[in-house]
Order: C-alpha cells, then structure tokens, then sequence
C-alpha cells in the first residue's frame, strides 16, 4: 500500500486570494469624487470588437499591441476594446492577436472610430509540422519551467498596469473596483517579489444587492500578479508537485506565427488533495510558456472553504464551487513578460434560514498596458502596496469620465457601464439635494 504524498511543500492560494464575507448592516457608500489635474500627452482613441471570422463570436481576452512600442491592451468579455495611442504614434502599426488564430496587423490610419476586427483560426497538426514533438511532455513542462532566465526579462522593470475586480450576484453586477498601478517588476532570474504602487482607483457599489452582506475581496491586485508562473512557478509546480500531475499533449496552434504546443495537465487519480488542472501554452522551436490557462480541481469543498473565505456570516455555509485562472505573456525583442492575468471566484451560500442560496462571483483582472526599464526608482516603505489589501476600502467612488486621461484601461462591459452611469447621475442628484450618499433603487 502506497504511502500518502507529504504535501507540506505545496503553497496554497489561502494567502494570495481571500473572499472576505461580513455579516451585518449595509454601510452607506462614500461617493466623494476624485479630482485631479494633471498635464497629459494629446492621444487618439479606437475602438472596436474583435471576432472569429467564422462563427462571429467575440474574441474574450485577445491583445492589440501597438508595434514597436509597449502600449497594449486586452479585450473585455464581450470581445470590445479601446486603445488610446499618443498622437506622435499615429503611423504606427496595429497587432491584434489571440490563441489559437493567426496574428492581424493593421495600420492605425485604417482604424476608424468603432471597429469590428475579424480573426482567422490557424490550426496546425502535430504531424503537419517539421519540428520534432518531444515524447514526454512532462520533460517539456520542466524544461520551459527552468529557462525564464534565458527567455524571460533579466532587467528590472517599471510597468503601468491597469486592474479591475467585479462582484457579481448571479449575473447582476453589484460591485467594481479599478485602478491604475505601477508594478516594479524584478527580474524573472531573481527570487525577489515584485511591488506595486496604488497610482489611482476608484469603485462602484450596489449594496442594496449584497443580502446584507459586504464581500471584499484581499489582496488587490496581488492576486493577478502572483498567478505570473514564470515569476512564481512555486504555487502550482515545484520539483515536488511536477511528478504528481498527468500531462498529454493536445494540439498545437500558430500564434504569431510561431507553432504552439498546448499541453493538458491535471492531478493523478490517485491523489485526493486539491491540486490543479488546466493546459499549458508552450513555444514549440523555443521552449518559453506563452499562456497558462487552469483552476483548482475542488474535491473537497470545505477544505476550499477555508482556503477562500475568511469571514462568514453565522448562519450560513459557504464554499467556492469555482476557481479558475488564466496569465497572458507578450514578447519584446525575443524577450518574454507577464502581460496578462485573470482570476475567477464563484461561490454558494447555504442560508440556514431561508429557502433559497446566494450564487455570487468574484473576478479580478489585470493587464500591462505600458513598460520601461527600471533605471533605479525603488518604492519604501510606505508606498508599497500592502499584500493584504482590500481595494474597495481605498478606493473612492467613481470620478468624471475624463479621470483616467491617456491610460489605457480594459473596455468596460455594457452591463457594468450602464451600472456606473446610473449610480453617477444618482451621485449628481444626490449632492444638488445635499447628501452624497447612494440611496438603494
């Protein structure tokens, strides 16, 4: 009989990604609006839509990079996007690519003011391609796994990022949070972690939605930069836990015109402890991970419970039924960065009292829309994110439609842009009447 792995080694998410549910009245929302002034370069907006040429569905989380330069940005989930490029740039050439589907350039003055891109699917066979496929894809995974040396940044590096997390009940929005910050990226050859500065947020909430309950969610946007595996591989492969997952090669596809490899990884049959599974993006000529898409397999969903939630309220069970995750790299000059993450919660409520349960879910995302080398600038002590933060408690609520000036930022879905809209007019009203608080609908 076989003994039981030791999983000591294994660091759970417990301490990146926390759903923090307190139990009590609703608190009233501060909507004080955020005034700022600041000298900006004049830049040009796009925006557009990005489809499949065939089934004209939207593309979710596809990048349009500006070339030769480090401005980019990501797709929403209803495949929209808005990218705002400095007017010395309106030359320049558009990227607009996404896993699986062959790579698009346009030119910027081909653009209009709303756009629908359209992207062809390109397929390839393993036995189509003149490259040899590696007979253990296990080996592969190690290998990819230990040259972020080579392939990846060596220089520390300055990143303008922009970061969302959502709060939905069902399918309602109920909560939003942004911010711009700037990642101080260390080298992926280092064992150093990366800071981040708060530069601006702001937030919308609906609690009149929230059963009486406020959830938070800890740890900002740490919990999109730890998912980096490259930087972090620790929180889901080590040399102990690589040996205890099944790993099959599915396809490959062209991106960039470079053949991926997509690799399926899930835990062994034999194990009852909650691992992960998902797949794999892997360089095929050049061995360098492009994209990671996976969750946590939930066998044991009390155990998960007291992975995610921290605080819940007395009379209630709650417990994840889903934790997914998805980190994006983009290349510069045949070097590789973390360019894109996104992090998934969905989680039940059992009331003791009542006959129906609460489905709620958690999203935060976050994307590198501009990078520089770090020639020296160092954040203390105190500018320093904390790692425990809760965005929503920094936040302030939501500003004039101008406050983001030239960051470009991901296209906010309809349905929260409606949300944002009717809470600020009601902000309008509210203060001609003399209260700023946001009264319930």
């Amino acid at each position: 009989m076989k003994s039981k792995p030791n999983y000591s080694h294994f660091k759970s998410w417990k301490a990146l990604l926390v759903a923090l549910l307190i139990f009590g009245a609703t608190p009233q929302s501060n909507a004080a609006t955020i005034l700022q002034e600041e000298q900006q370069e004049e830049f040009n907006q796009y925006k557009g839509k990005i489809i499949d040429a065939n089934s004209k569905k939207e593309l979710v989380f596809a990048t349009i990079t500006i070339q030769n330069s480090n401005i980019s940005t990501v797709t929403n989930t209803e495949g929209d996007f808005a990218l705002k490029v400095p007017k010395a740039l309106a030359d320049a050439t558009v990227s607009i690519s996404f896993l699986g589907y062959k790579t698009k350039e346009l030119s910027l003055k081909e653009l209009k003011e709303s756009n629908k891109i359209a992207l062809e699917t390109a397929v390839t066979a393993l036995s189509e391609v003149n490259i040899v496929v590696p007979k253990n894809a296990e080996l592969l995974v190690r290998e990819t796994l230990n040259k972020k040396g080579a392939d990846y940044f060596e220089f520390p590096t300055l990143m303008t990022a922009f970061y969302r997390e959502t709060i939905k009940k069902r399918k309602k929005n109920v909560s939003l949070s942004e911010a711009v910050v700037n990642i101080h990226k260390a080298p992926y050859t280092t064992k150093q972690n990366d800071a981040v500065e708060l530069y601006k947020a702001r937030k919308s909430t609906d609690y009149s939605k929230l059963d009486t309950l406020t959830l938070k969610l800890q740890g900002g946007p740490f919990n999109t930069l730890f998912i980096d595996l490259m930087k972090y591989p620790e929180y889901v492969f080590t040399q102990e836990t690589i040996p205890l997952y099944n790993y099959t090669f599915e396809r490959s596809a062209r991106i960039n015109d470079q053949l991926i490899y997509v690799i399926n990884f899930s835990q062994k049959e034999n194990l009852t402890d909650q691992l992960y599974k998902g797949q794999l993006f892997i360089d095929a000529e050049h061995k360098i991970l492009t994209s990671a898409i996976y969750e946590l397999n939930i066998t044991d969903r009390e155990n998960a419970a007291r992975m995610f939630v921290k605080r819940k309220p007395a009379k209630a069970n709650v417990y994840p039924t889903a934790v997914a995750y998805r980190v994006d790299y983009r290349e510069k000059d045949n070097k590789w960065y973390y360019g894109y993450s996104n992090v998934m919660l969905e989680f039940k409520i059992n009331w003791d009292d009542r006959w129906f349960n609460s489905v709620y879910s958690m999203t935060c995302e976050m994307a590198v829309t501009d990078w520089e080398k770090n020639e020296g600038k160092n954040l203390k002590g105190k500018e320093k994110l904390r790692r425990n933060i809760i965005l929503s408690d920094e936040a302030l609520g939501f500003s004039d439609p101008d406050f983001w000036g030239e960051y470009n930022i991901i296209e906010p879905e309809k349905s929260i842009e409606s949300a944002i809209k009717k809470i600020q007019r009601q902000i309008k009203k509210d203060k001609i009447g003399g209260t700023a608080a946001i009264p319930k609908p």
